[in-house]
């Protein structure tokens, strides 16, 4: 009786187990950090994190990369060159660090020539659009604009928006950035797809992404900062230690450099090309839609 016991005792736990593994496979399974959970599990854990996270997200980007973020999103706005009159569109911006940049560089553009009627009509022209899945960081970006002095700016726009499904019309955008984003959406063939297919004949895509380092003396001293300072700051600034947890295991789960630019040539872009900043702690992969 007893071993009749045990054995009905194994047999529920292994059909739980199973039930377990066909729902997740049946549902598609992905990663979430180093976990495997299914497609629509992971939409809403993301979403989690960055709600958790807002309001402390652009002060832990300074003490996780000791301010070296901003040089890296100027850099990524460098490669862009943008101009008055431009429609771009940021994803996965909504603090809005990349767009205050872009509008910030236009308008020192406008100021070396442009006059006139053809400042106004290209200042009416400008749109900048913000987009990002999470309404709380929007909110944060919102705040900041009002801050910065950009909150009665027309050009700047506040999108609450899916990478993977944009509302945008097709051929509509001059330039497409996203920075630290891409890792998290749940299809990244489906948000690069999304990327050239609102791009213009001629427009750039570019990404900003926390990457592979290849030096492997560096490697290891990155993997230990990372391991254990990151999620022990995430702690004790954020009070959140599991999602920046999180951030550092889908750092590693993130395709190679080489990778990456494989997939976004497959999406239909040209000219693509990466580079790696911190000797690949971070890499701008970019390309053309010609």
């Amino acid at each position: 009786m007893a071993l009749g016991m045990v054995s009905r005792r194994l047999g529920t736990k292994l059909f739980t187990a199973l039930s377990s593994t066909h729902r997740l496979l049946h549902s598609h399974a992905t990663s979430f950090g180093f976990k495997q959970v299914n497609e629509e599990e992971k939409a809403r854990m993301v979403g989690d994190v960055f709600t958790s996270v807002a309001s402390s997200y652009d002060v832990m980007n300074d003490l996780m990369s000791v301010g070296l973020h901003r040089l890296w999103k100027d850099r990524l706005v460098s490669k862009l060159n943008p101009f008055p009159g431009m429609k771009h569109l940021d994803v996965a911006g909504g603090t809005g660090d990349v767009a205050f940049r872009i509008l910030e560089n236009i308008n020192k553009v406008k100021l070396r020539g442009l006059q006139g009627v053809l400042q106004d009509t290209l200042e009416a022209e400008t749109q900048i659009y913000v987009c990002d899945i999470n309404p709380k960081m929007l909110n944060v970006g919102k705040q900041r604009a009002l801050e910065k002095g950009f909150g009665e700016d027309a050009s700047l726009v506040w999108v609450e928006g899916n990478a993977e499904s944009l509302s945008f019309q097709n051929d509509s955008m001059d330039g497409y950035t996203i920075a630290f984003g891409i890792r998290n959406v749940t299809h990244i063939e489906k948000a690069l797809n999304e990327a050239h297919r609102v791009l213009k004949t001629g427009g750039r895509f570019l990404c900003l992404e926390l990457s592979h380092v290849g030096i492997p003396i560096f490697k290891d001293l990155y993997d230990y900062y990372s391991f254990s300072f990151i999620p022990y700051m995430g702690e004790l600034v954020a009070g959140d230690r599991e999602s920046y947890q999180y951030l550092v295991e889908s750092i590693r789960r993130f395709p190679s450099q080489e990778k990456f630019a494989s997939m976004i040539a497959d999406a239909g872009f040209q000219k693509v090309e990466y580079e790696n900043l911190v000797g690949g702690v971070v890499a701008i992969h970019s390309g053309l839609k010609i």
